[in-house]
């Protein structure tokens, strides 16, 4: 395989519009309509573990199955507002005075309950009104202070360690919230290709990486999915780097990574462009890691066809064994891809230490391998992929270009 630079820069005009207002309506009915099925999972698996209720403390899961939304971060300044308790016929969300109208408007079905940051104190009468004598907690997301004042709040009260239940069934995606995936794709699409005819030596890696958020959030997002990353040269050997106030000069790889989120879903993608002539070194390394991308889709591909399920930990092999064959395998630390959603990162997982069992479906998960030459460049590239194994289709939710594009 064999990438020469294309002749044609993408334009904004390439990638689907920004959601209309009634579609985003559309998507809003769809998670009402979606919550009786969502909070019977969930109650199936209290029935199935002897546990009465579940309390849930992380703002993904607040807004999947209650319908409140906190924004990114704001679950470090609601105190408990937000978090909830599901028995088997009775949803209850806490909620302070800052946060009981919108409570009360996103959850209109759920059982408020006015609690400040005294949690503790109303601990065992929030279980009793609910007859919930085990409760368990998703022991990723409490600390172990607030376990320890709950457990004492009400001794009669057993805390049941949880596991990952609500992610497991979050990573399999309703058509809405694939839908919203993609939509946030297109507005990353469409900003990246406004941001290509600007882009110039000279110019500061923050500077790129601020005029890409601002397209973003003029394009139809209504947040980032996380910081924009702009790295030139050296600095893109940083697979997690910060843009600063480097300039970019010609000769230059050019990285971004970058994401926008759009009702609530997130999308994530990285490019790496030639600023200027690509050097014959930098060009094979992006020839690699095009080729290792392919390669893993592939697998999935043929899974597919095959009639198999497909799995995390071959997807990344599939990818890694390209990289490795090349001499480039050092070069390749993390994973080749991780889901995605209501969180940046989420299962299924693809990467060395995934499991072997049949990747969810349908699901939407990032394949990115990458190669990182310390002081010299760095190479990734990343697109959303939508697996559908029952319709045999692994489709790309990215689509903007993987040719060589030469900026500047």
């Amino acid at each position: 395989m064999t990438f020469a630079a294309s002749r044609r820069l993408p334009i904004p005009a390439d990638f689907a519009p920004p959601p209309s207002a009634r579609l985003r309506r559309a998507w809003d009915e769809a998670d009402r309509a979606a919550l009786p099925s969502r909070l019977g999972h969930l109650r199936a698996r209290l029935a199935e573990s002897g546990v009465d209720a579940y309390f849930g403390l992380r703002r993904e899961e607040i807004r999947y199955l209650t319908g409140v939304n906190l924004g990114e971060g704001e679950e470090k300044m609601a105190g408990n507002s937000g978090r909830f308790l599901v028995s088997g016929d009775t949803v209850v969300v806490l909620a302070d005075s800052r946060y009981t109208l919108q409570a009360r408007h996103e959850a209109p079905d759920a059982r408020l309950e006015a609690v400040t940051n005294d949690l503790p104190a109303h601990w065992a009468a929030l279980c009793a009104a609910i007859g919930a004598r085990r409760v368990a907690v998703p022991a990723a997301d409490i600390s172990h202070a607030l376990w320890g004042e709950l457990a004492a709040a009400a001794p009669d009260v057993e805390l049941v360690p949880a596991g990952a239940w609500v992610d497991e069934h979050r990573a399999v995606k309703e058509p809405a919230e694939v839908e919203r995936i993609a939509a946030a794709c297109a507005v990353a699409d469409r900003a990246l290709a406004t941001l290509l005819p600007d882009i110039h030596p000279g110019l500061t890696e923050a500077a790129l990486a601020w005029r890409l958020e601002t397209l973003m959030r003029e394009g139809g997002a209504e947040a980032l999915a996380f910081d924009v990353a702009a790295l030139a040269g050296p600095q893109a050997a940083l697979p997690h780097g910060s843009p600063g106030e480097r300039r970019v000069r010609a000769g230059q790889v050019l990285l971004f990574d970058f994401g926008a989120q759009v009702a609530g879903y997130r999308s994530d993608m990285t490019r790496t462009l030639f600023v200027g002539e690509p050097r014959p070194r930098d060009l094979a390394v992006y020839e690699l890691v095009a080729r290792a991308q392919a390669a893993s889709i592939a697998y999935l591909e043929a899974s597919l066809e095959a009639g198999t399920a497909p799995n995390g930990r071959a997807a990344d092999a599939a990818a890694r064994d390209v990289i490795s064959a090349a001499g480039h395998g050092e070069h390749f630390g993390h994973g080749t891809g991780h889901g995605i959603g209501l969180a940046t990162h989420e299962v299924p997982s693809l990467s060395r230490v995934a499991s072997e069992a049949p990747l969810p479906s349908p699901t939407v998960f990032s394949v990115e391998p990458g190669v990182y030459l310390d002081g010299r460049m760095g190479v990734r590239i990343e697109d959303l992929v939508l697996l559908d194994i029952a319709a045999r289709r692994a489709e790309r939710l990215t689509r903007f270009p993987r040719d060589v594009l030469v900026v500047g």
